[in-house]
């Protein structure tokens, strides 16, 4: 018992910065005091002993303002921050070294007594604040539940679901060529670096193709930062995000504008080997003048908008 004692109190300080002392956890963290309770409860609740677990559940549920099941099963070095609000139901399983924020629901979508209702989170995983995560399915290890999401099927190891309904924002592909091509994460991560960078040196033409050459420095420098976040330790990794997506592009703003200008870049390079092919072809552009004054002015408002982009900050 002062094992996991000691192992949540280290927890704890570990994960929270504004934990000064082993006092300070011991006396005034409600998710400390609901999870020492909730092993009690649970113990009854094993030993047959229902109406006492459920009694000790409820004081738990009265000191704390955290609600947990005593049919619940909880893994160890688990957090619980803050923890007003939190409501953990019966059949709901969670792993070890799992952090859930307060307002998080861990609740069940059917009636029929004996099955499995609620959620089961494995190692690892982060569980944002206000998250509704509903339903007898599996939560992988090391997966991500942004703020405020509606979780109503699995999402898988090392996902992030976001949203109402939630939707997996962390692309399924990244996992299916890592298992079709075993590489290093470092190989791979210099492999990308130096195609980004390849590109932005072919496409990077005076004057006008300035943008082109400008959002392929800016893929590259991407990559470099999703390798470099891939290659950190998993404690790292798996640290919590505001928004719920990567710690090095955290603002989705961001994101939807530096996409629009990728694309709008990748047009205008089209476009420029299509001149290209047809003045090889002997084909004459002078009637082209219009286009090529609208293309133009669509460099120029693709510069405007990179130039602003890129001085707004990778993390919020």
């Amino acid at each position: 018992m002062f094992t996991r004692l000691r192992e949540d109190i280290a927890t704890i300080r570990e994960r929270d910065p504004a934990a000064r002392s082993a006092w300070e956890v011991l006396t005034c963290y409600p998710g400390l005091h609901a999870l020492v309770l909730h092993r009690f409860a649970h113990a009854c609740w094993r030993m047959k002993r229902r109406w006492l677990a459920r009694f000790v559940s409820q004081m738990a549920r009265f000191m704390t303002g955290i609600e947990i099941h005593p049919g619940a099963t909880v893994g160890r070095r688990v957090f619980i921050d803050h923890g007003m609000g939190v409501v953990i139901g019966e059949t709901a399983q969670i792993g070890d070294d799992c952090t859930i924020y307060q307002g998080v629901t861990l609740g069940g979508t059917s009636l029929t007594r004996g099955a499995k209702r609620h959620p089961t989170l494995e190692r690892g995983v982060i569980v944002g604040a206000g998250a509704k995560v509903l339903g007898g399915f599996t939560v992988g290890a090391d997966a991500k539940i942004g703020s405020n999401a509606v979780v109503t099927k699995p999402v898988p190891a090392r996902g992030t679901a976001v949203g109402n309904p939630a939707r997996i924002i962390v692309p399924a592909a990244a996992a299916a060529a890592a298992a079709a091509a075993p590489v290093s994460v470092s190989a791979g991560a210099s492999a990308a670096v130096e195609a980004a960078s390849g590109q932005a040196r072919v496409t990077q033409e005076p004057a006008l193709n300035g943008v082109s050459g400008r959002a392929a420095n800016g893929a590259a420098r991407r990559a470099g930062e999703a390798a470099a976040c891939n290659e950190k330790p998993a404690s790292e990794r798996s640290a919590f995000c505001a928004y719920g997506i990567t710690p090095n592009a955290d603002d989705p703003v961001s994101l939807a504008i530096h996409g629009l200008i990728d694309h709008a870049a990748a047009q205008s390079q089209r476009i420029d080997e299509i001149v290209v092919a047809l003045e090889r072809l002997g084909t004459s552009l002078e009637g082209l003048q219009g286009a090529d004054r609208a293309l133009l002015d669509l460099r120029r408002l693709s510069a405007a908008i990179a130039g602003k982009v890129d001085g707004l900050p990778a993390e919020r």
